[in-house]
């Protein structure tokens, strides 16, 4: 396989696609009593093998995931398990007997029998995983938590299985991370790959990453290849008949509240404003105003009703409030919970009193359509769902849910406002993207060949893949070359796998990086040098596992000596640790964890300049070798003493080309153009005038812009196109300058170089 054909290869494996692994089966051959856009779902989600359905409450998730589980058993004939929330086995059950099919309820791996078993999620390590062929998370948000236990657990749990099912109606919308723990319980990515490929650290909130804006596409549609979202079959091209809901009616109830008691010495009024800490000292003091004012609804009447509180001293104010009212509690036992709450559902009970993280998922709860909550949190997941026990398909009347709150509790609700609205505005994200099964066309091979040259006056400026550029350009053309690659996957810039920076971590882009190295190698003159700017990188604990540095700077090194450069010298750039410090709010810098444990504590990050040589290694080689020399005039003693420092101290971190008029709206805030003082001197010490200079990273121009500045010729190769368009204006600006110089030109230069 020739050199050209290995890359494509290669570009090939960075289109970030799930492959299928499961069973091939038409809809015909499903279960008739699955509506249409069921069917097709159960089909695609058999299809992948390992797959998500984020299907809205009341879409049939049950019935979806038993024909799923019962197909998987019937090609294998072996078993499979569902993991659910508690109570909702029951629910399981019944429907599995509406499509004829047996599910059996399990407490431990003694009770599985053949085909479909289920078991609650507390049950889990009573049973062992490799029994089982497929299965099913009904409820599948319990992955909620990045780092949580039962996370951990039910990845380690089912990492071996073959077929994995995933069902919830409220995945990451409001919490992208919630993806990619569903991504890594399938089997599709790690968590932690998916942080460093399309997320960015937010540093104005230690611990949270948010979207590259440039990375949308790319994420959603990697998404569509593992997992379907929707709200409405008409989400996927059929009916709705049937699944059009009543109103939903959401009410908010707000009680006077004597805003003089329970103040602090020093105050006037209560605080207003309700922070994590002073939220439960709040909400205790309104506690009994509110379940007044909810047992006044619910005693006035003979209507069913569920009424959600957020802590047990709720609680007990609504019981004695309510006399006919039942509780469950997270003290009960879970035989008294599923107890208590089947009473309910099968009609038993008139009221009911919990907690949304108790009884808030899975539940069908249709026959009620009156809820009341006497105690709200800043979880909107948790609202979410509690209010879709009832509002949900088959519900036959309007939804009527109370938010009973004091008038200090105002700013609480309207954070859940705004968190509906976000959910909503990023479900309909979602759904556009995942929602049409789409069939995902296969890299074009050859458009990473295809790119177009500009030329002027003294330079070249190509627009395509750098590899594919240097591949085609002459050998030992080339007298220097000197760039700033990007640093593994901190910086990305587009979508496109040509982007090196476009990579899930350090070794996709050394692998990338490695199919350009010897193509630079090539194209130098023998004797000749590569100057390569970087910077060591850091890990952040919540992403990699534990906080620290890798040694970004020491790979390079040791992949350009194994493709044949000799390693020639390294300068330190020095850095501001203050403005590191302002800019990304690292800890470690940080003059309050000095105090605190300086353990934790580290120094700036320096920039280097790695430089490698050709050496020449045959005698024609050597007779080829054209030294770079100066003079005392074109370089004073003084200026080489600076020079030939190991730390270069006076490099202006501002003085840089403007990334304004490059940027387009997605692009992050950090482009970082290299600084023009560094090219400068490396310009200076290790080319001649007249040379021609190279850089596979052009970005908006500026070792092109310093190399004719200083009388030498330019080829640069960029893969963005408003970076091109940048950079050709800047290449064009300063062959405009030279025409125009003035004394004030001449002097300001010599400011520079000294």
């Amino acid at each position: 396989m020739s050199t050209r054909e290995t890359y494509q290869a290669f570009l090939q494996t960075k289109q970030v696609r799930v492959r299928p692994a499961g069973i091939e089966i038409s809809c015909a051959e499903l279960h008739p009593r699955l509506f249409p856009f069921q069917q097709v779902i159960v089909q695609w989600a058999l299809h992948q093998g390992q797959a998500a359905i984020f299907a809205d409450c009341g879409l049939g998730k049950t019935g979806m995931q038993l024909i799923w589980a019962h197909v998987i058993h019937q090609r294998t004939n072996r078993d499979v398990l569902i993991l659910a929330p508690l109570t909702v086995a029951r629910q399981t059950v019944k429907e599995g007997g509406e499509f004829g099919l047996s599910v059996h309820i399990c407490r431990s791996q003694a009770d599985v029998q053949p085909g479909i078993n289920i078991t609650n999620y507390e049950m889990l390590a009573h049973f062992d995983p490799a029994h089982f062929v497929g299965v099913v998370l009904d409820e599948s948000s319990i992955l909620k938590s990045y780092m949580g236990k039962t996370k951990r657990a039910l990845v380690e749990a089912f990492a071996g299985t073959p077929y994995r099912l995933c069902c919830t109606a409220t995945p990451a919308p409001n919490d992208v991370m919630e993806i990619g723990n569903h991504s890594e319980f399938l089997g599709i990515m790690p968590s932690s790959e998916m942080l460093m490929r399309w997320f960015i650290n937010d540093t104005m909130q230690n611990g949270h990453y948010r979207l590259k804006g440039h990375a949308s596409h790319d994420f959603w549609q990697w998404i569509s290849s593992w997992a379907i979202s929707l709200r409405k079959p008409s989400d996927l091209g059929c009916s709705d008949e049937g699944f059009t809901l009543p109103e939903l009616r959401i009410t908010h109830h707000y009680i006077d509240t004597d805003i003089t008691t329970g103040m602090e010495q020093g105050q006037l009024f209560r605080a207003p404003v309700l922070s994590a800490t002073n939220l439960h000292k709040e909400m205790r003091l309104t506690a009994p105003d509110r379940a007044q004012a909810v047992a006044d609804l619910v005693n006035g009447t003979t209507e069913t009703w569920a009424i959600w509180c957020n802590t047990n001293y709720e609680a007990d104010e609504l019981a004695k409030r309510i006399p006919d009212a039942v509780e469950v509690r997270g003290s009960d036992s879970l035989d008294a919970k599923e107890r208590t709450l089947t009473a309910f559902t099968m009609g038993h009970a008139r009221v009911i009193i919990t907690k949304p993280g108790i009884a808030g998922y899975g539940l069908n709860w249709q026959h009620c359509h009156h809820t009341a909550f006497v105690g709200l949190s800043y979880s909107f997941e948790d609202f979410y769902q509690a209010v879709r026990r009832f509002y949900r398909f088959g519900q036959m009347h309007p939804v009527e849910v109370i938010i009973v709150a004091a008038e200090t509790e105002g700013p609480l609700v309207s954070a859940l406002e705004r968190k509906v609205q976000a959910h909503l505005q990023m479900s309909d994200a979602m759904n556009t993207q995942t929602a049409a099964l789409p069939a995902h066309d296969a890299l074009d091979l050859q458009r990473h060949e295809t790119f177009t040259v500009e030329q002027g006056e003294q330079w070249q400026l190509y627009h395509g893949d750098c590899v594919a550029v240097t591949q085609q350009l002459p050998a030992e053309s080339v007298h220097f070359s000197i760039f700033s690659p990007p640093f593994s996957n901190l910086y990305i810039y587009s979508d496109a796998v040509e982007d090196m920076g476009n990579s899930a971590g350090d070794e996709e882009f050394f692998r990338h990086f490695d199919f350009l190295i010897p193509e630079l190698l090539r194209i130098t003159r023998p004797g000749r040098l590569c100057a390569v700017h970087c910077k060591d990188l850091i890990n952040y604990k919540s992403r990699d596992g534990a906080a620290g540095i890798r040694d970004f700077s020491g790979e390079l090194i040791r992949h350009f000596s194994t493709a044949g450069w000799q390693y020639h010298s390294k300068v330190t750039i020095w850095k501001d640790p203050v403005i590191e410090m302002q800019r990304t709010k690292a800890h470690g810098l940080l003059y309050k964890q000095l105090r605190a444990d300086s353990t934790f504590s580290r120094q700036g990050l320096a920039e280097y300049l790695l430089i490698f040589r050709k050496w020449a290694h045959t005698e024609e080689e050597e007779a080829q070798i054209e030294p770079v020399t100066h003079t005392t005039e074109d370089f004073p003693l003084e200026i080489w003493q600076r020079y030939a420092s190991p730390v270069w101290f006076d490099i202006r971190q501002t003085h840089v080309l403007n990334v304004e008029q490059a940027r387009e709206s997605p692009d992050e805030k950090h482009i970082c153009p290299l600084q023009l003082d560094v090219i400068e001197r490396a310009l200076q010490l290790w080319s001649n005038p007249g040379e021609t200079i190279f850089s596979p990273f052009t970005g908006i121009g500026s070792e092109g812009y310093e190399a004719l500045r200083l009388g030498r010729h330019f080829i640069g190769v960029e893969l963005k196109e408003s970076y091109v368009k940048a950079a050709r204006k800047n290449l064009e600006r300063i062959l405009q300058k030279k025409t125009q110089r003035t004394l004030f030109d001449e002097f300001a230069e010599s400011e520079v170089l000294a």
